[in-house]
């Protein structure tokens, strides 16, 4: 582990070396998403897009339970290398690992044992129902590995390794890319070649993983008699990491929410918006990352007490973020039309997606607000603030907006009721900060 990029040096450079890589492989694992949407999308086939679109969700779930323990263990472990505690990091990585694991082969189980109601409430119909269980299935089989993918990468990433962290995520998408057009069109396997290519993806990513952590990561333990922490650290790890996941949960039941207000005007629309979810993650993703790549130093420098430098990288991060946003927000506006027939051939789809893009893009500086807000509070070990912005903007908040907006405005409701959820939020992460948040991280009152 290299502490010098820690504690010394610009700021910029620190967050750069950190979250470049971070950004690289969130943006690669997208693509990797987007692969399955791109080559089922060529089929034309507007129940097999439904179908797998209706779907997301599960993926956002199997992720949401591998943030508990990367995000809450990764954040824990980055306060415990500024506090030099060699021991309780190489607990801390064991128990992570291994309760990972079990969930994902408890979240399994319980996939398959209730796949027809799950599917149901997803909002699967008769006619898309096949496809659905098809790509379904085969995400349900690979749970662990998804589930488990999370913590290694993560872990990397606190000790310094994001470049190793981000060449698992390039491969993951080389072997979905090179397998989805074989399984989903040349073998004819359809929706369940384009999960089946996902699910091998992992299991070459798992295993580049557990090697660069068992020979390059001695800080890190996957010894089994190491699982013993105690209970004030699993209150920490569940306590980061349970907003992180509800995070991906609420977005979960968001999109699930949003598929069933949708699904009184056609499947066309649930398609359009299927296709334009994929593609605002690019967007939102890059925000994600650039956010996330400050944590494992926001982590350390708590930890360490150095207020000064944390307060530095704070600010620093805060204004590329939002400029970040504000370009990103052009950019996806003005190419809308470019970036839907990538995917969709059909005019009247086509002018469905631009449409809903462009209204999705317009907020991406207040989502970089909120997200920043929601970062740091989780790297400080801010629970209560965590939570609170955790739950509301593709929660509370936007299911909120969302029934209002569909009531007063119909379908033109539905689509616009991210954009006003994301101001909502962005208000109330303002107003934690300056409300508490701020004395928290900045006691003398200076910097961000």
């Amino acid at each position: 582990m290299n502490e010098e990029i820690f504690e010394q040096g610009s700021v910029s450079k620190a967050y750069f070396t950190f979250s470049i890589p971070l950004v690289t492989g969130f943006i690669i694992t997208m693509l990797y998403n987007i692969a399955d949407t791109y080559f089922i999308a060529r089929t034309q086939d507007v129940n097999l897009i439904a179908g797998v679109s209706l779907c997301a969700p599960v993926f956002t779930l199997l992720m949401a339970f591998g943030n508990i323990y990367a995000q809450g263990g990764c954040t824990l472990v980055s306060r415990l290398l500024g506090q030099k505690d060699a021991q309780a990091v190489r607990h801390c990585s064991s128990f992570s690992a291994y309760i990972a694991i079990l969930t994902g082969v408890a979240v399994c189980a319980v996939m398959l044992l209730l796949s027809r109601p799950i599917l149901t409430l997803l909002g699967v119909n008769d006619s898309s129902f096949t496809y659905a269980y098809d790509y379904y299935k085969w995400l349900a089989l690979g749970a662990p590995l998804i589930v488990f993918n999370f913590v290694p990468a993560n872990f990397l990433r606190s000790v310094g390794k994001s470049k190793e962290s981000m060449i698992g995520s390039v491969a993951r998408t080389v072997v979905n890319i090179v397998l989805d057009p074989i399984l989903i069109s040349v073998f004819g396997w359809g929706a369940s070649g384009a999960a089946i290519a996902t699910v091998m993806g992992y299991v070459v990513t798992v295993l580049y993983y557990l090697y660069i952590w068992l020979r390059f990561c001695p800080m890190f333990s996957l010894r089994p008699g190491e699982m013993k922490i105690s209970g004030a650290q699993v209150g920490q790890i569940f306590g980061i990491g349970i907003p992180a996941a509800i995070t991906n949960l609420t977005q979960s039941f968001s999109i699930v929410m949003t598929n069933q207000l949708l699904l009184p005007y056609g499947n066309d629309k649930i398609a359009a918006m299927g296709v334009v979810l994929k593609v605002i993650m690019v967007a939102v993703l890059f925000i994600v990352g650039f956010s996330f790549g400050g944590q494992p130093i926001i982590g350390y420098l708590y930890g360490a007490g150095n207020r000064k430098r944390l307060s530095e990288l704070a600010s620093f991060t805060f204004r590329f973020l939002c400029g970040l946003g504000l370009v990103l927000s052009a950019v996806f506006i003005v190419f809308a039309p470019a970036m839907i027939r990538l995917f969709l051939k059909d005019e009247a789809l086509v002018d469905t997606g631009v449409l809903m893009l462009r209204v999705q893009s317009a907020s991406l500086v207040l989502v970089a607000v909120v997200m920043f807000m929601t970062i740091l509070a989780q790297s400080t070990g801010q629970v209560l603030y965590s939570l609170i912005l955790s739950v509301s903007r593709q929660g509370v908040v936007f299911l909120v907006v969302l029934y209002i907006a569909s009531r007063l405005a119909g379908y033109y409701g539905i689509i616009a009721a991210q954009p006003v959820a994301d101001l909502i939020t962005a208000i109330m992460a303002a107003a934690l900060y300056a409300g508490g948040l701020r004395r928290k991280l900045c006691p003398d009152q200076s910097g961000l």
